[in-house]
């Protein structure tokens, strides 16, 4: 009897240590299962995160190529609207030959000019000429025989530069606008404070909106007329009192070369002389000749532009006065500057029987010469001086 209880006792041991062993068997079983779950989230893991950082790696290639094309887009679009001025001017250009063309010749290509179309054209440019010397008041009758003498004011400021005093105005102010492309002007009182060694500090400064570029802007009534930086032939009216642009306009055909070869910097020459405001620039279709151009100071209109004979290879400046256009000429590396080439634009003048016309005792070049009707001087800037030229004139013959 003993002995079957310790059977029985046995066989309740066994089973439940074979229970216990089954239990075992199934987490185990269960923790295999789980940490294979959690290795295949692991790996599903790891290839988002590869994934995600693929798609910001190639963002950003993207970004920077849409980038590129749209700096691409704006460049392209600078040149383009360079080109459409460039047509326009040269359409108008080649309208005006037309219309030229249609006034002088019949439609049929074997032509006999009548009498009266001869007598009619004359009539017409007999009245153009008159036109012309009304608006640009006739009674200026001198023009230049010389150069007397300079002197030397002062000498500041960079290589290339321009000064000068408003002709338009009964104050004795002078103003100094340093460099090819700033946009600070320094207005003294009057020359003597423009002389002092610390002039800056007594100067009035007066900043503009946008900066000039190249050295031929001019002051009148007032007003800066200034080149603006950065655009092709935009021509800026600034109140110096107000400082505030007051008008700008476009000039046709120019700012495509300089407008003098050794004054690369400068592609609109800005002038004035007793009749007003002027723009000198060059053409390539002229053959690089210089153009000049009437222009109302008041509407900032184009009155009249003529084409000169006067070449812009181996010039450094010019300057109007009392109609007449006067080219200064020098040698690439610098020497005597000399006005080699005038223009009359009432033809009254032979200025094919004037001679050249020498610049007294200096040896260097000019980034700018501008005349003052009002004083008849040239105010000039020759490698960071400050020139006054006196002239010797003589009737127009």
């Amino acid at each position: 009897m003993v002995v079957l209880q310790i059977r029985f006792l046995l066989v309740l041991f066994f089973s439940s240590v074979m229970g216990a062993a089954q239990y075992v068997m199934q987490d185990a079983a269960l923790m295999n299962y789980i940490d294979r779950r959690f290795l295949s989230l692991e790996k599903r893991l790891e290839k988002c995160n590869q994934d995600i950082l693929d798609y910001v790696e190639e963002f950003r290639d993207f970004s920077k190529m849409i980038l590129s094309r749209l700096a691409g887009l704006n460049n392209y679009e600078a040149k383009v609207k360079n080109e459409v001025e460039n047509l326009l001017t040269r359409i108008e250009r080649a309208q005006r030959d037309i219309d030229y063309f249609r006034s002088a010749t019949d439609s049929n290509t074997c032509i006999e000019i009548h009498e009266d179309l001869v007598k009619q054209q004359l009539f017409e440019e007999a009245e153009e000429k008159k036109k012309i010397k009304l608006m640009l008041n006739a009674s200026c009758d001198h023009m230049l025989a010389g150069i007397k003498s300079l002197k030397i004011v002062k000498k500041t400021g960079h290589k290339h530069g321009s000064w000068m005093k408003d002709p338009g105005k009964k104050h004795t102010k002078i103003y100094l606008l340093n460099d090819s492309v700033n946009n600070v002007i320094f207005e003294f009182p009057n020359i003597m404070t423009f002389m002092e060694s610390n002039h800056t500090l007594k100067a009035r400064r007066v900043t503009l909106p946008f900066p000039w570029e190249g050295t031929g802007h001019i002051i009148y009534q007032g007003f800066l007329f200034y080149h603006r930086y950065g655009s092709l032939n935009e021509i800026i009216k600034f109140n110096i009192q107000k400082r505030n642009i007051t008008d700008q306009m476009l000039l046709p055909g120019a700012g495509r070369i300089p407008a003098y070869q050794l004054s690369p910097s400068t592609k609109i020459d800005l002038a004035i002389d007793e009749q007003g405001l002027w723009a000198i620039h060059a053409e390539p279709e002229t053959g690089e000749n210089i153009v000049i151009t009437k222009i109302n100071h008041l509407t900032m209109a184009v009155e009249h532009t003529w084409d000169t004979p006067c070449s812009s290879k181996d010039a450094e400046a010019a300057f109007m006065a009392c109609n007449m256009l006067y080219v200064v000429y020098n040698l690439p590396a610098g020497g005597t500057s000399r006005i080699q080439c005038v223009y009359d634009v009432l033809d009254t003048v032979n200025t094919y029987e004037i001679p050249a016309l020498h610049f007294p005792k200096r040896q260097g070049r000019h980034s700018t010469i501008h005349y003052n009707p009002k004083e008849m001087q040239l105010f000039a800037w020759g490698d960071g001086s400050q020139i006054i030229y006196k002239l010797h004139t003589k009737p127009k013959v």
